[in-house]
């Protein structure tokens, strides 16, 4: 090999080295700051353990964009909400056959007020998924909407439990409490991201 080429090719991977390693980082960067964001606002929130372990996996999608934090955490909570709806309305058939009366009666009650919860969150995201110019009065029409039933979907869970109070304790009653715990801590985070979002929107 002439000593030109030789020389030609030694420059062309020294400088490509590192400017391979200045992208590889530059990404990881991005990452990082992203990921920092969710967290960052999660500590607004009552919740911010749960709150950022089930957004954290968003961030590249969130990046540092309010809107975008506040509609992924209603997207989280709407799926568990969904999920709780489907899982009181099995246990609450099953209940039909049992002879306690009173607590098949509460089980429905409960599935009643979930599937409210569970469409007031549906129109809690449907309306964060219209993007309007922050500061204007369609935004802050949207962002009343949105914090009208983020609260109402909380007051809802709520009242499923608390009319729960008087079931006899056993394996379902713990589960369902269990698992609306969980959700009403994601409704809480969701609507206090929803609120900041708000906030900083008609500064």
């Amino acid at each position: 090999m002439k000593p030109l080429h030789f020389l030609f090719l030694f420059l062309f991977f020294y400088l490509s080295v590192p400017a391979l390693s200045y992208a590889v980082y530059d990404a990881s960067a991005a990452t990082i700051t992203a990921t920092d964001f969710v967290r960052t606002s999660c500590y607004a929130t009552l919740y911010p353990d749960v709150c950022y372990s089930s957004l954290s996996r968003y961030a590249n999608d969130i990046q540092q964009d309010p809107a975008r934090l506040a509609r992924a955490a209603i997207g989280v909570t709407l799926s568990k909400a969904r999920n709780l709806a489907v899982y009181i309305s099995n246990i609450s058939r099953e209940s039909d056959y049992r002879a306690d009366t009173g607590a098949s009666a509460t089980l429905h009650d409960c599935f009643s007020n979930m599937g409210d919860a569970v469409d007031e969150i549906r129109g809690s995201l449907k309306q964060m998924q219209q993007r309007v110019t922050p500061g204007s009065e369609t935004f802050r029409f949207q962002m009343g909407n949105v914090q009208t039933w983020m609260s109402a979907a909380l007051t809802d869970e709520e009242t499923c439990t608390d009319g729960m109070q008087d079931v006899a304790e056993g394996p379902m009653k713990r589960e369902v409490f269990k698992r609306a715990a969980k959700l009403k801590k994601l409704t809480s985070n969701a609507l206090a991201l929803v609120n900041i979002y708000a906030e900083k929107g008609t500064m």
